[in-house]
């Protein structure tokens, strides 16, 4: 059961961890939340660090570039990736074709360029009201959703890819296990409080939910770009949500 930790961890993370991978990876799917919380903990502890200098627009840079370098931009890069091949490719072989190069063509750098801004904006309004528990929720439900889509929709190259060897081997007993520890986690965060626990689920659900529908349409499955682009999704939709909530409550 380490194993699978160490795998999530060195998957996730840009973490040096000690130990060696597990030989089934779907099985770190599991541990997927957990390595969410610590990431989205380490990112509220730089963006309160930045909070206490009095720089709200510096704390939410921080809060963004910290998830970038936390996460080696993997799932920023799968993003750009997805945007290229859904919107570049007329086929489902073109946007499975477009999605493997390593090049970012232009639909992937608008996509980046406006994650990132919004991602500022939405984080700035939450370090202006105190709402930290919506930044480390919302890279920790962003990490959930990759386990619900990988869980929910099968691999879509043929020949087998990075993420296969999580796809293949994931089902319902690992949606039903991170979604009850997800819960868990974001009623900590939240202080119990269940309305902003419901907020944060719903927008979550409803940027994976959306996500999956446009993957399983245009290339039948998921790869792991669209895993990325869902974390990074799922993220800045639940850190504006949190924003909205928050503001009005």
């Amino acid at each position: 059961m380490l194993s699978s930790l160490v795998t999530a961890l060195r998957t996730l993370t840009v973490l040096p961890v000690p130990g060696k991978d597990t030989e089934t990876f779907s099985s770190s799917l599991f541990w997927f939340p957990a390595v969410g919380l610590l990431i989205g903990l380490l990112q509220l502890a730089i963006g309160y660090a930045g909070y206490l200098s009095g720089w709200n627009e510096l704390s939410a840079a921080l809060v963004v570039l910290g998830g970038i370098g936390l996460t080696r931009g993997m799932h920023a890069d799968g993003l750009a990736d997805f945007a290229d091949g859904f919107w570049g490719g007329k086929t489902r072989e073109a946007a499975l074709r477009i999605m493997k190069d390593p090049n970012v063509g232009s639909f992937g750098a608008l996509a980046l360029s406006g994650m990132m801004l919004l991602k500022w904006v939405a984080v700035l309004k939450l370090v202006a009201l105190g709402a930290f528990g919506f930044i480390a929720g919302g890279v920790l439900l962003a990490r959930w959703i990759q386990v619900f889509l990988a869980s929910s929709l099968p691999y879509a190259r043929s020949e087998g890819g990075t993420a296969s060897s999580f796809v293949n081997g994931a089902g319902w007993l690992h949606s039903l296990v991170t979604a009850f520890m997800t819960i868990v986690f974001l009623g900590a965060l939240f202080h119990f409080d269940l309305f902003a626990v419901t907020v944060a689920v719903f927008t979550a659900l409803a940027a994976g939910l959306s996500i999956g529908m446009l993957s399983y349409r245009k290339i039948g499955g998921v790869t792991g770009d669209v895993l990325g682009a869902g974390s990074e999704l799922t993220e800045v939709f639940v850190w504006i949500a949190g924003a909205v909530y928050s503001h009005y409550r």
